[in-house]
Parts: C-alpha cells; sequence; structure tokens
C-alpha cells in the first residue's frame, strides 16, 4: 500500500510542480524540521487527496487558488497558481475566479490574486493573457 501512494503522490506532484515557475514547495520546509511528518502530509495531501477521482486535478487548482485568494496566502497561491496552470486549466476562468471573490472577500484579495496571478503568468513568459 506505501509503495502505490508513494507513486501516486511522485506521479500526482510531477504533474502539479513539474513545470513553470521555479519555487521550492512547502514540502521542502515541512522536511527541515521533520521529515517522516513531512512524507506523512505529503502522501496523504498529494497521494490520497488530490489524486482522488471525484475532482479532476483542474477542478481542485481552481478550488485551491479560490481558497488560498480568499485567505490571503499569496505564497501558497502562488504555488498554485502555477499547478493549475500545469494542470491546464483555463487561464480566462482562473482570472474570472479571483473576480469571483468580490463579493466575499472584497476587492482588496481580488487584487492581491490577480497581481499573484500576474506574476506567476509573468514568469512564465504567458503575459499578456490574450
Amino acid at each position: 500500500m506505501d509503495d502505490e501512494i508513494k507513486k501516486r503522490t511522485q506521479e500526482t506532484a510531477a504533474k502539479l510542480f513539474g513545470k513553470g515557475i521555479k519555487m521550492d514547495p512547502p514540502y521542502r520546509t515541512w522536511k527541515e524540521f521533520d521529515r517522516d511528518l513531512a512524507n506523512d502530509l505529503s502522501m496523504f495531501i498529494t497521494g490520497n487527496l488530490y489524486s482522488r477521482g471525484v475532482l479532476s486535478l483542474p477542478e481542485r487548482q481552481m478550488v485551491a487558488c479560490a481558497m488560498l485568494a480568499a485567505l490571503g496566502a499569496a505564497d501558497e497561491l502562488r504555488l498554485h497558481v502555477n499547478a493549475a496552470l500545469n494542470v491546464g486549466c483555463d487561464p480566462k476562468k482562473l482570472a474570472e475566479v479571483f473576480f469571483q471573490l468580490a463579493p466575499y472577500g472584497g476587492m482588496p484579495k481580488v487584487n492581491e490574486a490577480l497581481s499573484v496571478y500576474r506574476d506567476v503568468l509573468k514568469e512564465r513568459g504567458e503575459w499578456p493573457l490574450t
């Protein structure tokens, strides 16, 4: 079972974080403090949760981006915006997700999310959106 989860974790992580902007994933920080716990967290989040078939990876990333933007978690949002693009999220739909924050989180959250998004797109060489 552990080998199967490790394989799913590696495959899913490669899809999400294998290309695009250069950024250390939080997993590396976790490992500096507790290698075993970092592995457990990674296998749960990426190997079990993200690999479930109920939502596709693009759908999961849209949800993650919306939640991170609403929380104002810019560093984590940067990582997941890149992952969303890596797994095929439509760039215009991702922008729309951030505009949808307006009535619930307010314009400061929209502005922050769009700024992070634009920076990622620039770093990927995909700005401006067409």
